[in-house]
């Protein structure tokens, strides 16, 4: 007889003594994991969870410790599934860990085929100045997937995926981190989201994600040598402190790759498609000294400091332009730099078209972060769509996106 799955619950005003049912729920995560099995399913009732402890202490002033480890594993088909009861809304808060004096991972999700959905991250703090970041959500599993995370206020990246294959983080956001006591500046490493996979772990995909008002950047790929897929993702005002326009980090939207500005034998492709940088303060699609052509395709940049910057390295340590890149907008601000080299046919500015407001129906850069619909998509919003009368319309190239009409349009929203 296989496994019957179980349903277990776990409320801020349970008891790690109860049975761990609706009506006696468990107070922890972490007790819900000791029972769980393949196939169950925990439920996070609505509440605020108050982390003021970690799971050890601190071994020294720069060790890492963990607030919640997800350790245990769920099979291929069979996922551990740690999700929102349906209408509620929990909150994980670390904001009062101001005693745990070293790093800190909020969730350190070190098992596999775990499914996340639905949970609010906030808080992670930073206690010392001799660290660069701590991190809301750290992923070091395979085949998990995160949906509909909510990630914010943290001193580090919302989350950040260290290792492991086949992680879909979906239709989740990442925004205002901060991290104002990194040894290596403050700012430096308050990225939405980030990727610094070790080699050997492909499949890993962001998509429908947003990340803004981040101090660092928007998606950070830096010494990822495993690729990455990001799509139908949104990027906004990073390189701020949030909710300001003061400098802060690099301030990309997208930073797809590179190794510290020194080439390396083996770096990974990444793709960046159907997604949106916008008044980022650095560029909103950024190759940072990446060794290998990126692909970047059917994305739009609005007013960044840079649209596309294709900055590469090559074998002998020179700046070179690296990408692939089909289908994009740039509008705003300097639209391009460092082409030379790059292999760029059926974007705006090299077919001729002269761009304006009028070629969208609004270029608005507010409301972008409105709530998303009842199923986690995106918003739907006019900003940065084609007009009808658009001459962006039917201009792109077939690059095994679907669409409509006798070709693709030119940017992250195909029209109708």
């Amino acid at each position: 007889m296989g496994h019957a799955a179980a349903a277990y619950y776990v409320s801020p005003t349970g008891s790690d003594s109860a049975a761990g049912t609706a009506s006696a729920p468990f107070k922890s995560i972490a007790k819900a994991q000791t029972v769980a099995a393949a196939g169950d399913t925990v439920y996070l009732r609505g509440g605020t969870y108050a982390y003021t402890t970690a799971t050890a202490s601190c071994s020294s002033q720069t060790a890492v410790v963990d607030a919640i480890t997800l350790s245990k594993s769920g099979t291929s088909g069979s996922p551990i599934s740690y999700v929102n009861y349906p209408g509620e809304k929990p909150v994980f808060s670390f904001a009062g860990m101001t005693g745990v004096n070293c790093r800190i991972k909020g969730f350190d999700v070190t098992g596999s085929y775990l499914y996340l959905r639905g949970i609010e991250i906030t808080g992670v703090p930073q206690n010392n100045s001799l660290n660069h970041e701590s991190w809301g959500v750290w992923i070091s599993g395979s085949n998990n997937t995160f949906e509909k995370l909510n990630t914010h206020n943290n001193m580090g990246p919302g989350l950040f995926i260290a290792k492991g294959g086949n992680n879909l983080v979906l239709n989740s956001d990442s925004h205002d981190n901060y991290d104002p006591y990194s040894s290596n500046g403050a700012g430096e490493n308050g990225d939405g989201f980030g990727a610094h996979i070790a080699a050997g772990y492909s499949g890993n995909v962001f998509r429908g994600c947003r990340a803004w008002w981040n101090s660092d950047d928007g998606f950070d790929l830096i010494n990822a040598y495993a690729p990455v897929t990001i799509e139908n993702s949104w990027a906004w005002r990073n390189g701020y402190l949030p909710q300001t326009t003061t400098a802060s980090g690099n301030g990309a939207g997208f930073k797809a790759g590179g190794y510290g500005g020194v080439y390396v034998s083996n770096g990974a492709k990444h793709t960046v498609k159907n997604s949106v940088a916008f008044l980022n303060r650095g560029p909103g699609f950024y190759s940072n000294h990446h060794p290998v052509a990126n692909d970047y395709f059917n994305n739009t940049a609005y007013s960044n400091g840079i649209g596309f910057n294709m900055l590469g390295i090559n074998s002998s340590g020179a700046a070179v332009g690296l990408g692939t890149l089909k289908n994009n907008i740039s509008y705003g601000g300097t639209l391009t730099a460092d082409m030379s080299g790059t292999s760029a046919s059926y974007n705006s500015w090299n077919i001729g078209v002269t761009m304006s407001d009028a070629q969208f129906q609004s270029v608005s850069t507010t409301g972008w972060n409105v709530s998303r619909q009842s199923n986690g998509d995106l918003p739907v919003l006019t900003s940065l769509h084609l007009a009808s009368t658009s001459t962006l319309i039917d201009k792109g190239t077939n690059v095994g996106i679907a669409y409509h009409g006798a070709a693709p349009d030119l940017g992250a929203f195909e029209t109708s």
